[in-house]
């Protein structure tokens, strides 16, 4: 189910909450049957302290850069190009795979005003389930993944790392909550990926539908679950299921609604965060058909 949210005036909000509301109480799923990717207890199978050096290390010259595939930023026009077919490669190479994953944070929030990346990020934030993460660390960890990219000649390659510490499945690791890591090989860009786990602190009270990051999120299983499906960089994307009570906790209401933010301004009309200055060129898309990737690396392994 996708809602073009974008569309709403900030005026509607108190209405678009009670239809959200409205929305979950009449598809309220049957978790017994819909919920089969935590039914696996993975509690107990790792290390019993955490690692004493932080896994992955951002760049000296910016903190969403991988320094070993880069020197410096991207040019600021090429930046969203690049972010564009690195969560769609990313999302390609998770459907093709048959792994579960779906956009949250900063990302969930820009999938909300316009199904696009903010013109002013310079990171992307996705999550996975559990059985997920053991999939990919089992099979696809440190593997390279080409990609034909329309209009970049040789294309592009992406790597997937997992962190060997996320094992480790306590908020005690503080210096590794970041779990995985898709790579652009080709700039130092990067997409993070974090685990969601059942909380076994809270279920032991309780609890029973319990979740919880190393980055110290918690959330409650109907509240991610069942996925909606969606559209984010014009390419197929999951979202939680409780998207809105979800991006106010986070975030608050007013990043729901106001319309300026980071010397930009949400075009209403044109659906488009407008630029304060004609020097902020990353606002500007092109027009007409989309680029979409094409991989060439064959995938051996699969979830399904």
């Amino acid at each position: 189910m996708w809602i073009s949210t974008s569309r709403w005036l900030p005026g509607l909000y108190g209405l678009i909450s009670i239809m959200g509301g409205l929305a979950a109480a009449d598809t309220t799923p049957d978790f017994t049957s819909v919920r089969t990717k935590f039914v696996k207890d993975y509690s107990g199978t790792g290390p019993s302290e955490p690692a004493e050096e932080k896994y992955f290390h951002e760049s000296s010259f910016h903190y969403h850069y991988d320094g070993r595939y880069a020197e410096q930023e991207l040019p600021e026009e090429d930046t969203l190009p690049h972010l564009s077919q690195l969560i769609r490669t990313y999302l390609s190479t998770m459907a093709d795979l048959g792994a579960e994953t779906w956009i949250m944070h900063g990302t969930l929030l820009a999938w909300w005003w316009n199904q696009k990346i903010f013109p002013w990020d310079n990171d992307i934030d996705v999550q996975v389930s559990e059985p997920t993460i053991h999939f990919l660390d089992e099979y696809y960890n440190m593997t390279e993944h080409h990609f034909d990219i329309p209009g970049v000649e040789g294309g592009r390659t992406y790597l997937l790392e997992i962190n060997p510490n996320y094992v480790f499945r306590s908020i005690e690791d503080t210096m590794n909550v970041i779990d995985a890591r898709w790579i652009d090989t080709s700039s130092g860009l990067f997409i993070d990926i974090t685990a969601v786990r059942p909380d076994d602190d809270r279920r032991k009270k309780g609890d029973t539908g319990a979740l919880m990051c190393k980055d110290k999120h918690h959330f409650d299983e109907n509240d991610i679950f069942p996925l909606r499906n969606s559209r984010f960089e014009d390419f197929p994307v999951k979202i939680p299921f409780e998207y809105v009570k979800l991006l106010e906790e986070e975030y608050g209401p007013k990043a729901l609604t106001a319309t300026d933010f980071q010397d930009h301004h949400f075009n209403e009309e044109t659906l488009v965060w407008d630029p304060a200055t004609l020097e902020r060129k990353r606002s500007l898309r092109r027009r007409g058909a989309v680029d979409l990737p094409v991989r060439t690396t064959p995938l051996k392994y699969k979830m399904r």
